[in-house]
């Protein structure tokens, strides 16, 4: 009989929970990076989504995996640093190709995904430090020759300072690095992102991110540090240059907010997971 009554217990639970959960949530989508492998990437609320929908949302997310994360789409948290951005990128790509094409598990898929990781945090950090021995001394000044700290040699060396490379962007390479680092070795002041022509300890030709902020302000960063950098070149003040930068950065997220509101919202369906993958002829 006790067994009998918790078993009524539990039904009763589930049943509550269920009806509790919200057929749709709205406001789930953050930030629209594209796509890769065949598949539209967003960066979403995680929050929102561990509220509203799921409590043990992290990191990421595929239609494999979660029921209801929409076919098609590959989710990123963003509630994750821009650090780790590429790594769970491919860490989901991997996970749905693994469930969708054999059929496997998806903890086998999740420490299939989980050793790529490793994989690419490795080769990240040899790539890294072999740009560091690769680079001459930089003066630890910004652009108005202001050094932050004072007992700084006037030429230094940069070492642990990078930590992902994202490639270029109109030619410039864009780097992520310890922000904190730099903070504590180089310039105080260094907060989000940097270029060239705004601090003299950025090598020529290159963009930095701080490692620290959310993957959400990722792409926003780049563009900003990049047209900043077109207009100092064409002979802008940093200030004024700042100025145009903060400009087209709010008309960009302007932009990015008409998207996301002709993306329709999230339908949150009876069972949130899969266990095993759900073969897909496609994938064959």
């Amino acid at each position: 009989m006790k067994n009998l009554k918790y078993i009524i217990f539990i039904m009763i639970c589930f049943q509550f929970t269920s009806c509790n959960r919200p057929v749709s949530v709205n406001g789930a989508y953050r930030f629209f990076t594209g796509q890769k492998g065949g598949f539209n990437v967003w960066i979403v609320d995680g929050y929102r989504i561990r509220h509203k929908v799921y409590q043990e949302f992290l990191y990421g997310g595929n239609e494999q995996r979660y029921l209801f994360n929409p076919k098609g789409e590959i989710w990123i948290d963003n509630a994750i640093s821009c650090e780790e951005y590429e790594l769970t990128l491919a860490h989901e790509l991997n996970e749905r190709h693994l469930m969708a094409r054999f059929g496997w598990t998806y903890d086998k898929s999740h420490d299939s995904s989980l050793a790529i990781e490793v994989i690419m945090r490795r080769q990240f950090d040899s790539v890294c430090r072999a740009h560091e021995a690769s680079l001459r001394k930089v003066s630890p000044t910004d652009h108005d020759n202001l050094k932050e700290i004072r007992s700084l040699p006037d030429s230094i060396r940069l070492q642990g300072i990078y930590r992902v490379p994202l490639g270029l962007r109109n030619g410039i390479s864009v780097w992520v690095v310890d922000g904190y680092m730099v903070r504590k070795t180089i310039f105080p002041d260094f907060g989000f992102s940097g270029n060239d022509r705004s601090y003299h300890f950025i090598p020529a030709g290159e963009i930095w991110i701080d490692g620290q902020i959310s993957c959400e302000e990722t792409e926003y960063s780049i563009a900003e540090e990049l047209i900043e950098r077109a207009q100092m070149l064409a002979g802008k003040s940093y200030s004024d240059a700042y100025l145009v930068a903060i400009d087209d950065n709010t008309r960009k997220r302007d932009e990015m907010q008409s998207i996301i509101k002709k993306h329709p919202p999230l339908i949150v369906p009876d069972s949130l997971t899969r266990y095993a993958g759900e073969v897909d002829p496609l994938e064959k």
